[in-house]
């Protein structure tokens, strides 16, 4: 129960895991065909990416928990200890099951935040090798265990090179030491990054 119960909270607290919104439109699919993002351009010249994963985390195999922190009175199952440390990297994939393909890596870190034990400040890495998309997204915030959570995104590399947005994490399924949550991407070019990453190639 207790290494369930670190599970949970480990899945829940992972990033980031997100980021922010600005305007509509490499327009992606729904949760059937998020894997296969499409490019829109908006009429003001600005583009957007919307696409959704699935993180596939397991406890002792790819997340671990460093440091267990303060354990506090009354605690729930989803609740980790005040100060609790994790790293975690986890296969992305294109839908909920497992085997389904791999397209890219979440490398990250959280730490508890909350006397309850139900949020975390996350850090993360998101390392994608999409159809048309290849590099990695960073991102940074605070973690709900139990409700969705938007993480703004701080940074990029290679075709993500600028971008600004947000991503959603929110949990999909437990099971034994293998926990599932999905994360929603909103990534947003302004003007001048499309610019810099053309004068790069």
């Amino acid at each position: 129960m207790h290494v369930l119960r670190i599970a949970m909270a480990l899945s829940l607290q992972n990033f980031v895991f997100a980021i922010f919104a600005i305007i509509p439109i490499f327009e992606a699919n729904s949760i059937n065909s998020e894997h296969h993002p499409h490019d829109h351009h908006h009429h003001h010249g600005l583009k957007s990416l919307h696409f959704t994963l699935f993180d596939q985390e397991t406890v002792n195999k790819t997340a671990f928990t460093i440091v267990n922190g303060v354990a506090g009175a009354g605690l729930s199952e989803l609740a980790s200890p005040f100060g609790t440390l994790f790293v975690l990297n986890d296969p992305l994939t294109v839908t909920a099951n497992s085997s389904s393909k791999v397209v890219g890596t979440s490398e990250a870190l959280t730490i508890t935040s909350s006397l309850d034990g139900l949020q975390g400040i996350s850090v993360a890495k998101f390392t994608l090798n999409l159809k048309n998309h290849k590099g990695s997204i960073s991102v940074v915030g605070v973690t709900h265990n139990l409700n969705p959570s938007d993480h703004p995104i701080v940074g990029g590399t290679g075709d993500f090179l600028f971008v600004q947005g947000y991503i959603t994490t929110s949990p999909v399924s437990f099971s034994g030491l293998n926990v599932i949550f999905k994360i929603e991407f909103h990534v947003y070019w302004p003007p001048y990054a499309t610019s810099a990453h053309k004068g790069n190639n």
